[in-house]
């Protein structure tokens, strides 16, 4: 009886198993014909071969329709996995495209990683090497058959037309994985913009793909466009682009900076269009194109002086008395002063122990004359002043917090929003700052160098010329930018729009009084010319070894063209280097070439030098 029982349990446990292997192998069909594409990606890939076009990137121009920079022919190796055979002479291959067996098996792990190549399929083309050269191309194509699985693909790289501006044009470079994450337009080994406009407008300059399906016979060799192409997609060009940059002005500029480390930024100020943004040391954009562009890339990056920085927008500086100018305008403004009101100034500013040096000049002063010779005194009881005004503000935090906002108007301490990547916001101190800078003890003294525009404040050069704009424009600044037209798109709005600032537009007025007194008779008056009228501030920004030169203004006074910023680290007072610079940028952007005499000026400048101290860099 118990062996008839065991015989029954085990007849149900067998057939229990038989229809559980039953229904595993249904579910596994199911799963292959409906629910996984792996077989119709097998006999697509049998069948088809989609080749990816790639679109002509947009034409880059500057403002005068110069061609800067353009697109030329290279090849790329391409290889489906999945069409591998391991007959290929692995050797040969190396041999016949350069490259070593050991950088050959590297190269396929890497395409394989998922972590580097998140769109990795086996059935698709990837990328195994990039910019072959017409010779390497020609060479390959004629024994392109003897390596099953790999493909050549032509597109576009990029060529400069220019030797300047490369911190705004910018670069191409392969894609890294996150940029593959945050996209899927790109596969691993396309090319994306990585600084400069190239980075910033990449959606425009870049077009979109097309691709072409190729029929494939039982041997895998194209026969030709599948259904006569009628299902291929055109791939749309990038749009063109044109800059605001003026290269000739954009050259001079870095001709001046040769030898010297330092910044120099023109705008029109009526549009706000950048005409010149020079950063030195800079490169030759040309050098990072092509194959070298990686160890170039590397070589730059190690480089002290640090050329790949763009100090026109990076660069964070202690304005100097160039910042003088806003302080007077929120004088008059707030009531703190008006044009008649003189302060003393013997030496400089002095009270309660405190003292601020000054150069000498005449006392008592009153605001134009102030300006002109750029009297500390005047502007260090300016801010006393208000600060310690409790008839006005009811505490110092909210002077200190009132003359912050005056100053986040005219364009300081936030980023002014370039079309440009990497912008930085340099620094504008509120009340909370001084109250945990001091622990709540601190008063005007204590801050009283901020008028001059030392102690805590810093500014891009880019912020410092575009307050020459809002003087010159008397009260507003539309946002500088770099990018004047997209064809058949419009630039975005921000860069259309007037952002006018809490200052009068009366004191604007006396405020351009002063500078064009400057010009004329002050600090900057090596900048004067009969030719047409400059306005003008000079700055000379302490620091832990020379002082920085700096001027800002903008020509002519009325209906003005160009406003102007230069930055030239340890160069001295602002006459030494700033000065003539400007004055040599104005002349070629006012008159489009340079006299006699200012070229002699402009090749002297070139080819002064300033000693720097490698080991502060």
């Amino acid at each position: 009886m118990n062996r008839k029982f065991d015989f029954e349990n085990r007849k149900y446990v067998i057939g229990a198993i038989a229809v559980a292997i039953v229904i595993v192998y249904c579910f596994r069909l199911l799963s292959l014909q409906l629910l996984s594409d792996e077989y119709q990606k097998n006999a697509d890939n049998n069948a088809f071969l989609k080749r990816v076009e790639f679109p002509a990137r947009g034409v880059i121009s500057d403002r005068n329709g110069k061609i800067l920079v353009y697109n030329q022919s290279s090849y790329d190796i391409m290889v489906i996995m999945n069409e591998q055979k391991d007959h290929i002479d692995t050797l040969d291959f190396c041999k016949t495209v350069g490259i070593t067996k050991e950088a050959y098996a590297k190269r396929m792990e890497d395409i394989k990683d998922y972590s580097k190549n998140p769109n990795y399929s086996r059935y698709t083309q990837q990328t195994f090497m990039t910019q072959l050269s017409e010779r390497d191309y020609s060479i390959l194509r004629e024994k392109l058959f003897k390596f099953p699985g790999f493909y050549i693909r032509k597109r576009a790289i990029r060529q400069y037309n220019t030797d300047w501006g490369a911190h705004i044009l910018g670069d191409l470079g392969e894609v890294s994985a996150e940029d593959l994450m945050e996209d899927d337009y790109y596969q691993g080994g396309d090319y994306i913009g990585k600084t400069g406009v190239e980075r910033s407008y990449e959606t425009e300059l870049r077009g979109e793909k097309g691709v072409q399906i190729m029929l494939r016979d039982a041997r895998g060799r194209i026969k030709g466009n599948y259904k006569d192409g009628k299902y291929d997609v055109k791939p749309t060009p990038g749009r063109d682009i044109k800059l605001t940059i003026d290269e000739q002005l954009q050259a001079l500029g870095e001709r001046l900076l040769e030898g010297k480390i330092g910044a120099i930024v023109a705008i029109e100020p009526a549009t706000g269009e950048v005409l010149a943004m020079v950063s030195a040391p800079s490169y030759n954009p040309k050098t990072i194109t092509g194959k070298q562009r990686g160890k170039n890339m590397a070589r730059l990056s190690k480089n002290i002086w640090h050329p790949l920085l763009n100090r026109t927008i990076q660069g964070q500086y202690p304005p100097g008395s160039t910042f003088k100018t806003s302080q007077a305008l929120t004088f008059l403004s707030e009531g703190i002063v008006t044009p008649n009101t003189t302060f003393p100034c013997v030496g400089g500013f002095k009270y309660k122990g405190m003292k601020v040096g000054c150069h000498a000049h005449p006392s008592h002063l009153s605001l134009v004359p102030a300006t002109a010779t750029s009297c500390n005194g005047y502007f260090c009881w300016g801010l006393y002043n208000m600060i310690s005004n409790r008839n006005k503000y009811a505490t110092k935090q909210e002077a200190v917090n009132i003359w912050r906002d005056y100053m986040v108007s005219m364009g300081f301490g936030y980023k002014l929003g370039i079309d440009l990547p990497g912008e930085k916001r340099g620094l504008i101190p509120n009340a909370e700052f001084y109250d945990d800078a001091f622990k709540g003890h601190w008063n005007g003294l204590t801050i009283v160098s901020i008028g001059i525009g030392q102690g805590e404040v810093n500014l891009t050069p880019l912020q410092i010329a575009n307050l020459g704009a809002t003087i010159a424009n008397r009260g507003y600044y539309i946002v500088p930018h770099v990018v004047k037209e997209i064809k058949d798109k419009e630039i975005d709005p921000m860069y259309t729009e007037r952002h006018y600032t809490k200052a009068n537009r009366s004191a604007y007025d006396w405020v351009v009084q002063g500078m064009r007194s400057a010009v004329v008779s002050g600090t900057c008056s090596s900048a004067n010319t009969a030719a047409y009228a400059v306005c003008g501030k000079t700055g000379t920004a302490q620091n832990r070894g020379h002082d920085h030169s700096i001027f800002m203004g903008f020509a002519p006074m009325n209906n003005p063209k160009i406003a102007i910023a230069v930055y030239v680290e340890n160069g001295g007072f602002g006459a030494t280097f700033a000065v003539p610079m400007a004055s040599v940028m104005m002349e070629q952007y006012l008159k489009g070439q340079l006299s006699e005499g200012y070229e002699a000026l402009a090749s002297t400048l070139q080819h002064k030098r300033i000693a720097y101290d490698s080991k502060n860099r």
